[in-house]
């Protein structure tokens, strides 16, 4: 049986996932960008941390590990190209591996470009993938580390799973991501209800994230570079995908 996932807001714009195993009760997190919300969560529902799941070294996704660990001793899952930048790990990962949670077998994406090292935890049964700050709603995280091909290749990776995957990622930028998504100049019915929508739910205080894969596909300009309308915006019909999307992160930095 698919596993629930409850999302928690932190800090001003983050968000961290709970993933809770009703039949056995494990509790698995997916990044500590602060431990107050997140201890507040656990309590509310009664639950016992057993897991916790990195997916990249950045502080507003790491610095409320201590105090949650003070509370909750659990396992620290993260990325073995990581394991120099953060808190020590009971179980090191490289793109491939498996670990079990609950009975689902969870498979590790090397997503790096926002950082190298970054990966994502892709959860089949509960049709969910933990992107962190790689793939998110409407857009994808900024280079700090690694290369715009390096990027390309890990949203092709999380582009390749099942449309119906959940999409659960770090921060609430969609509203941003769907502003910078009209400056494109794409005439696009389906992108244009998705930037309403989205606006609508800011509007009410309605969370953007999760969001679907399918929708992202459709809609995400970091994940259309093939995208015949998107290249004609864009004046670059017909070239490479990876040069459209180099050019959209380009554009995104300086927007």
């Amino acid at each position: 049986m698919p596993h629930q996932i409850v999302t928690i807001p932190c800090l001003s714009d983050n968000y961290a996932f709970l993933i809770h195993d009703d039949t056995s009760g494990a509790t698995a997190l997916v990044d500590a960008p602060e431990p107050g919300p997140i201890l507040d969560e656990l309590k509310t529902r009664g639950w016992t941390l057993s897991h916790v799941l990195l997916t990249h070294h950045h502080w507003d996704h790491i610095d409320g590990l201590p105090d949650i660990l003070a509370a909750h001793p659990a396992k620290i899952i993260g990325a073995k190209a990581d394991e120099h930048r953060l808190p020590p790990l009971d179980l090191a990962v490289t793109e491939g591996d498996t670990f079990e949670f609950a009975g689902e077998s969870v498979s590790i994406l090397d997503v790096s470009g926002h950082t190298v090292g970054h990966i994502a935890f892709h959860f089949p049964d509960t049709a969910a993938v933990f992107t962190g700050d790689s793939l998110m709603a409407m857009g994808c995280g900024r280079l700090f580390e690694g290369t715009p091909a390096q990027m390309f290749a890990s949203l092709s990776k999380l582009a390749a799973l099942p449309d119906a995957t959940t999409v659960c990622s770090g921060h609430e930028y969609t509203a941003a991501n769907c502003a910078f998504a009209v400056s494109l100049g794409e005439d696009n019915a389906t992108v244009a209800q998705r930037i309403a929508d989205t606006a609508d739910k800011r509007a009410k205080g309605i969370a953007t994230v999760p969001s679907n894969l399918g929708l992202e596909k459709q809609t995400n300009p970091f994940l259309r570079s093939a995208s015949l309308a998107l290249q004609k915006a864009l004046s670059m019909e017909g070239a490479a995908p990876v040069d459209v999307f180099t050019e959209v992160r380009k554009r995104k930095d300086t927007f």
